[in-house]
C-alpha cells in the first residue's frame, strides 16, 4: 500500500471566507498515482472548516448564513471573555463542520459528485495564510 502526501497554502480573508480546493486536492490524487483508495484533506487549525458544497453563489451565501444563525459573529462567548479574543464563534463553528474529510479515489482520479466541490472555509475574525493537507493512500 503507497502513502502520497503534499501541503499547500491558501491566503484567506477570513470572516467565513469558502473558498473552492477541489482542484488543487485533485491535482495532488493523480500526482500520487495511487489508482485506488482514499484522499484525506485536513487543514491546520481551530478556527477552520474542510466540506462539501455545491460551489455557486446561492449556495456559499446560504452556508454562510446558516452558521451565522447557530454560531453569530457578534456573540456573548466564553471563549471571547477568557482569552480577551473576538472569534469564539469561529471556534465553534470549526468543532462543527470539521477540519478534515476523505473522499475515495477510483481510477487515479479523487471520485466527487459532478456538483460536489470540496471547500475550506475560514471562519477566523481575521485574514490568514492557512495550511491544508492531502494525504492519499491506497494501491
Amino acid at each position: 500500500m503507497a502513502v502520497f502526501q503534499k501541503t499547500f497554502r491558501i491566503s484567506t480573508r477570513g470572516r467565513c471566507d469558502i473558498i473552492d480546493i477541489t482542484g488543487q486536492v485533485g491535482r495532488i490524487v493523480e500526482d500520487s498515482r495511487i489508482q485506488q483508495g482514499i484522499a484525506s484533506v485536513s487543514g491546520r487549525g481551530s478556527t477552520l472548516g474542510i466540506t462539501t458544497l455545491e460551489y455557486e453563489a446561492g449556495a456559499v451565501a446560504d452556508l454562510a448564513r446558516a452558521l451565522d444563525k447557530v454560531a453569530p459573529m457578534n456573540h456573548d462567548y466564553a471563549h471571547n471573555a477568557h482569552w480577551g479574543d473576538d472569534n469564539g464563534y469561529a471556534h465553534l463553528r470549526s468543532a462543527l463542520i470539521g477540519t478534515s474529510q476523505s473522499f475515495s479515489v477510483r481510477s487515479g482520479a479523487l471520485d466527487v459528485g459532478t456538483w460536489q466541490q470540496i471547500v475550506f472555509c475560514d471562519f477566523d475574525s481575521r485574514p490568514r495564510d492557512r495550511e491544508v493537507t492531502v494525504t492519499v493512500v491506497g494501491d
